[in-house]
């Protein structure tokens, strides 16, 4: 079953991929083009538990926080291309290859994450990702996941 849904919101994101506080790093994903490509919005707030440690007083987003970001981003793009809200979809990562971080990303700013499959429709999937704030480049990275996908 596939769908021709454009945007996910918070919702229909905990419908699909099981990621909860503190670790659900994406707020909504919005032009979603089957399962080629999508943008999630990650709104970074100060209240997020990572900014207590990394680092006092120079609150600053985890790169490691972002290619999970954009990593859920994916996961939400497949979940909504295929029908898997509510079907007990698992993600994992695989590989991360030429990652590379560009930008501080800190409270207030708003993150977007441009997402791409390179080569998907199995179990293994390939994506390129892009994360921006304010049209600047923070960082990029292409990233292998195993999608396990449910038992219909």
């Amino acid at each position: 079953m596939t769908s021709d849904r454009t945007t996910a919101d918070i919702d229909l994101i905990q419908r699909i991929i099981p990621h909860r506080y503190p670790f659900l790093l994406v707020d909504k994903v919005v032009d979603i083009d089957g399962s080629q490509s999508a943008t999630g919005i990650k709104n970074v707030t100060f209240n997020e538990p990572h900014f207590q440690g990394h680092f006092p007083g120079a609150p600053i987003m985890p790169g490691v926080t972002i290619i999970e970001a954009m990593a859920q981003t994916s996961a939400v793009m497949v979940g909504v291309a295929l029908g898997l809200a509510d079907k007990n979809f698992l993600v994992y990562f695989m590989a991360i290859d030429n990652c590379k971080f560009r930008r501080k990303v800190v409270p207030g700013d708003v993150l977007k994450l441009h997402v791409e499959t390179r080569r998907g429709g199995g179990k293994i999937w390939k994506f390129s990702g892009r994360a921006e704030v304010d049209g600047e480049l923070a960082a990029e990275a292409e990233f292998t996941a195993m999608m396990d996908l449910p038992k219909d």
